[in-house]
């Protein structure tokens, strides 16, 4: 049986990194060549990683690539993720991986029709901590969860990213940028999603980038940055998820969960580590210790956070590895679907101001748990690496 699937990357933007660097830390991956529109960048990403520089075309038509990583921009994601189909070739997608629950479907027919696999970031709810908290929902630590709160809130991207423009554009917006990490997390602790209702708006239709490559020029905002929804899971928890590029600061936790007999406060959903902790029946908070799971340790020194335990392609890795190995695969179709159908029904929601039922539905992924991780991962990755 095959150990490894060749591997290529098209898109050599600012991900490419992450996944050039860390991949190497999994089984199941032979990173070959990466491709681009821009072939500047690519040779640049080439040269910087030790792979070949391909065009999308010579990629494409490559005998020793099982599977493309697409990371264009988002307006991309299908036309790149169908031609990756045509080509014979199993993809892994950058989120979201539609803008459209059309283009998903039709995606998802491609791969049938052809027996070929899709997978789609985000899976940093694979990481330690979401983990931790999702043994102990099964374990019924709190009890039946019946409601709770998630929030991602910041003033935007415009302050730091190089490039922003397009995340303020169809197909941006924190709901459809951040908001996987966070509905994907709710859907693995808690199961698909039955109805949503939202109101959303655009409180600053003009926005000026303050990071250094384009400072001072002015972006014209076409979707909506502030988002306030209402989730109602098939359990019958009723999840109050709030989203914003609006916000200067807040107090709110990014995710708490209310059980019958006590709360569960979780971390970040955008990031593979955090503290866990819970309250008891009484309401006695009480701070859990670390879980001792590979995706937890940090592995990476970030320049104003610290240490931090980053394990992005490890969703790419247990693709390749379900492929090899005849087996589903967590970071699936059937997942990255559903995620995208709850985003789309609350924009739609709040632009037609009416409650929307899901179109489609999905299993929670299988648990990960600290013996999968360590077979997934080729070595130790303590030593930290620069971010």
């Amino acid at each position: 049986m095959l150990e490894k699937l060749g591997i290529g990357i098209i898109g050599c933007g600012n991900i490419s990194e992450t996944y050039l660097t860390l991949g190497p830390l999994f089984r199941g991956l032979d990173l070959k060549a990466v491709a681009d529109i821009n072939m500047d960048a690519a040779h640049a990403r080439a040269a910087e990683f030790g792979v070949l520089a391909y065009t999308v075309e010579e990629l494409l038509a490559a005998d020793d690539i099982d599977i493309v990583v697409n990371l264009t921009i988002p307006a991309a994601h299908y036309d790149i993720s169908r031609r990756i189909l045509e080509a014979g070739k199993h993809v892994y997608s950058e989120k979201p991986f539609v803008l459209s629950l059309k283009e998903g479907q039709a995606l998802l027919e491609l791969a049938e029709q052809k027996g070929l696999r899709i997978g789609s970031a985000p899976d940093t709810f694979l990481g330690g901590s979401h983990q931790q908290c999702r043994s102990l929902i099964d374990s019924g630590a709190i009890g039946k969860v019946g409601s709770g709160t998630c929030h991602v809130m910041s003033r935007g991207m415009e302050h730091w990213h190089p490039n922003p423009a397009f995340f303020f554009k169809d197909g941006g917006g924190p709901i459809l940028d951040l908001g996987p990490y966070y509905l994907t997390n709710l859907v693995q602790l808690l199961g698909p999603i039955k109805t949503v209702s939202a109101l959303t708006s655009i409180p600053s239709p003009k926005r000026t980038i303050t990071s250094e490559q384009r400072y001072g020029e002015t972006i014209s905002v076409e979707t909506e940055t502030t988002v306030h929804a209402l989730l109602e899971f098939h359990s019958g928890a009723v999840i109050t998820f709030g989203a914003s590029w609006d916000v200067k600061d807040h107090n709110h936790n990014h995710m708490e969960l209310y059980g019958e007999t006590g709360t569960l406060y979780g971390p970040d959903p955008n990031f593979f580590g955090g503290a866990v902790r819970i309250a008891d029946e009484n309401g006695v908070p009480v701070d859990l210790p670390a879980w001792q799971h590979p995706f937890g340790e940090p592995n990476q020194q970030h320049d104003s956070m610290g240490a931090l335990a980053n394990y992005r392609a490890a969703g790419l890795s247990d693709m390749a590895m379900g492929i090899l190995e005849g087996r589903a695969h967590r970071c699936n179709h059937a997942l990255a679907l559903h995620v995208a159908d709850v985003m789309f029904s609350i924009l739609t929601s709040g632009r037609e101001r009416r409650f929307v039922e899901l179109e489609t539905t999905c299993t929670r992924p299988d648990a990960f748990l600290k013996e999968h991780a360590a077979q997934m991962l080729l070595s130790s990755s303590q030593d930290l690496v620069a971010d």
